[in-house]
């Protein structure tokens, strides 16, 4: 059975993983209370034949139970209960931004006296225990819903496994880097195609901007190095039992170099029969 457990901050776009996690054929429960997981978990379990692929939401509407997930994960684990934990993030802007549009109360504005500020840092530092122990981290600050749809089916669709799944993503500084990241690496330094007037307006995508950006002695020097780094550091995430390792690559607007040197890192990685995605977040940003 392939049971994920969906938390994360308020705002983050739960409900939205939730969703997306029901369009590729899980069943989806939300807003389960920590203390009934290990319950929910074996009645999904009794009924496999039906029920092999479950998601479950659990978050701070919990209210005073939810300090029991910790100890309810601790549980499980020892229960030899295998499951995965998806967190969803968001930078406190984006979060406070969505609160407003929406006009939503956040469900702990009670306990900071009325001030959504101070209630969305007051959860993420209850919540900072528990993302240390997801599986997989998505921060939706800078996600579209089809993105966000898009990151969900590349971690789950297909047969559950142990693997450790890898996600190549390109991204522009200007645009922030991406929060889930374990590995960051910065391609301003390679020749930018911006400034030639016929690849301005093209993306990594294109090849004539691939053409451009790996003719260059510097990107070769960049690419071999990568190569070995993620090649060396990739069986020793394996060992430790991660379960999902995010890499990276950042230009100045996520169109050109970012996303050339995404598609040659992914299909490396892909050429070595690793689980392993790609996404481009902000090549349709101006």
């Amino acid at each position: 059975m392939n049971f994920v457990i969906v938390t994360g901050l308020s705002g983050a776009g739960k409900t939205r993983a939730i969703n997306a996690l029901e369009d590729i054929g899980f069943f989806c429960a939300d807003n389960i209370p920590p203390k009934l997981i290990s319950t929910f978990y074996d009645m999904s379990q009794q009924a496999q034949g039906t029920l092999s692929h479950v998601a479950i939401v659990t978050d701070i509407r919990g209210g005073d139970m939810f300090p029991l997930f910790l100890k309810t994960l601790d549980r499980m684990k020892a229960e030899y209960k295998k499951f995965k934990i998806l967190f969803l993030d968001a930078n406190n802007y984006i979060l406070i931004n969505r609160f407003q549009e929406t006009r939503r109360k956040h469900p702990l504005t009670d306990s900071c006296l009325g001030s959504l500020e101070k209630a969305v840092k007051l959860e993420r530092m209850m919540l900072r225990p528990i993302r240390e122990r997801a599986d997989y981290v998505i921060d939706t600050s800078n996600l579209s819903t089809a993105q966000l749809k898009e990151r969900i089916s590349s971690l789950f669709l297909g047969n559950a496994s142990d693997a450790m799944r890898i996600q190549c993503i390109s991204f522009g500084f200007k645009f922030g880097i991406p929060a889930e990241a374990d590995l960051v690496f910065d391609v301003r330094c390679l020749p930018n195609p911006f400034y030639v007037d016929s690849l301005k307006h093209l993306t990594g995508l294109d090849k004539p901007v691939q053409d451009y950006v790996l003719k260059s002695s510097e990107t070769k020097g960049f690419t071999d190095r990568l190569f070995s780094l993620v090649d060396y550091m990739i069986p020793l995430y394996c060992n430790e039992g991660k379960s999902q390792l995010v890499i990276a690559i950042g230009c100045t607007g996520g169109h050109h170099r970012s996303v050339t040197l995404t598609q040659v890192l992914y299909k490396h990685l892909l050429s070595q029969n690793l689980s392993v995605s790609v996404n481009h977040r902000d090549i349709r940003k101006e």
